[in-house]
């Protein structure tokens, strides 16, 4: 069952700039143009890890490598989506936005992959992370996400449905910050995260590209009644600030891996995926 969503235009005058950006910029690509400007180029090669980086000041899409004890049917650990949904969504957001994004001398995103141990993990505030229910953090590993974490880092998790994906997810991120202290919350419509640039009515629910093809568009649940409904859940510090964001049955970052691919999918769900992306970087760079 398909999850409604949909974004509202706000009041302010750029608000409504961004909107006819949306409309008139992301509506009007086609995909050859988003193969030909961004294509396939980006798939594939090893993981760029900042010190093989040269990056500056300007936002750099920080993705974390992990160990995965387990395998999800359509999951490849930390590296699901990588490196194209990384490299768009850097694109988009300097497209859609004022924000610069870090570019090499070719004029290409940025993007770098670091490890929860790496020292230059506390140099970018904002972290994500694709496939989580096959994840096994080492106590280092969960010693470094906690401090990361507790000295103004802030993660996003995705792509990972049903329940035996949640359980173990929900096990490792208990190594890094105990229920005791963090308890996991369901976020409602009302958190400042979904009304940032643009205001989400419903939580939407994004399938793989794969799975949408093989169910001919019928579903966007891949794991049939188990991941029927689309979570949004996060992780607070003492004073309210979210520092993890949790969706669960949903992937966003494939609204931006394959936006070039498929002309409907891109109008169904590409669209949201980066209205809820740039959503989720705003706050996390402003709190």
């Amino acid at each position: 069952m398909a999850a409604s969503s949909g974004f509202t235009r706000g009041h302010t005058p750029y608000f409504r700039w961004t909107c006819g950006l949306v409309a008139a910029g992301l509506l009007a690509l086609t995909v050859s143009a988003a193969e030909t400007q961004w294509g396939r180029r980006w798939r594939g090669g090893p993981p760029r890890f900042p010190t093989a980086v040269k990056t500056d000041r300007a936002f750099a899409f920080a993705r974390v490598m992990f160990q995965s004890y387990r395998r999800e049917p359509g999951g490849y650990g930390w590296s699901t989506d990588y490196p194209l949904s990384d490299a768009n969504f850097m694109i988009r957001l300097s497209e859609l936005t004022t924000t610069p994004v870090s570019l090499d001398p070719h004029g290409d995103p940025n993007h770098v992959v670091v490890r929860l141990t790496d020292p230059e993990l506390f140099d970018y505030p904002f972290v994500f992370m694709s496939d989580v229910g096959t994840v096994f953090f080492t106590d280092d590993e969960a010693g470094g996400l906690r401090r990361y974490l507790e000295q103004g880092g802030f993660l996003w998790v995705d792509d990972f449905w049903g329940p035996a994906a949640w359980d173990t997810w929900r096990g490792e991120i208990r190594k890094a910050l105990p229920s005791s202290q963090y308890p996991i919350t369901d976020l409602s419509l009302d958190h400042p995260i979904f009304s940032g640039l643009f205001d989400l009515e419903g939580f939407p629910q994004i399938p793989s590209i794969q799975h949408w093809r093989r169910s001919g568009g019928v579903t966007t649940s891949e794991r049939g009644v188990r991941s029927a409904e689309p979570h949004f859940r996060g992780i607070s510090d003492e004073q309210g600030r979210l520092m993890v964001l949790m969706t669960h049955n949903t992937d966003i970052a494939d609204g931006w891996e394959r936006e070039g691919e498929d002309a409907e999918y891109f109008h169904r769900f590409s669209i949201d995926a980066y209205a809820v992306g740039i959503n989720v970087l705003m706050y996390a760079m402003t709190h």
